[in-house]
């Protein structure tokens, strides 16, 4: 459900004139302007030396159970490349020693019924060692799977699923 769907009223001046316009909400009383964004999201691919893809099973809705890559939601005045290092210390104990860039793509993230836009932001990660592996988190187990052999059907998030496809695509062992 979109949030223009929940807000009527201008947080600013209290008045009934706050409306939805194509991006943004506007109060016609205090001309006050809220801008419906995306929010940053990151994502980890991390392979183990057999060239196998680390997936994790969300432990919460949405997509309970479904694969997904580990990851998570980039806090206010956090880099990208330090949400990803503290997401996959805070879900798999892991500690990433490089990361590089591979790409983004747009997901809507329905939680408790509303939307939320996002972009995930994706990272070729290499850990110090798999050996201090453990679940934690939102997280409630992982699995390493071959990159060509991945079916994406189990993965729950669209943009996962995107970026998942993208990388088997470009994967060579």
């Amino acid at each position: 459900m979109h949030l223009k769907e929940h807000i009527s009223y201008c947080p600013k001046c209290g008045a009934k004139t706050f409306s939805f316009d194509k991006k943004r909400f506007v109060c016609s009383s205090c001309q006050f302007d809220l801008y419906i964004n995306a929010s940053a999201a990151v994502a980890a691919l991390i392979l183990n030396d057999n060239g196998e893809l680390l997936l994790a099973r969300r432990k919460f809705d949405p997509m309970k159970g479904t694969l997904d890559l580990p990851g998570g939601f980039v806090d206010v005045h956090e880099t990208a490349e330090n949400a990803i290092k503290r997401e996959i210390k805070e879900e798999l104990n892991l500690t990433i020693t490089s990361l590089e860039y591979f790409c983004s793509f747009p997901n809507t993230y329905t939680f408790r019924e509303n939307d939320y836009y996002t972009l995930d932001l994706t990272f070729i990660c290499k850990v110090e060692s798999l050996d201090d592996l453990r679940v934690n988190d939102d997280v409630s187990a992982v699995e390493f799977i071959e990159v060509k052999k991945i079916d994406t059907t189990e993965i729950g998030l669209s943009s996962i699923k995107t970026i998942v496809s993208t990388f088997q695509k470009s994967y060579k062992n």
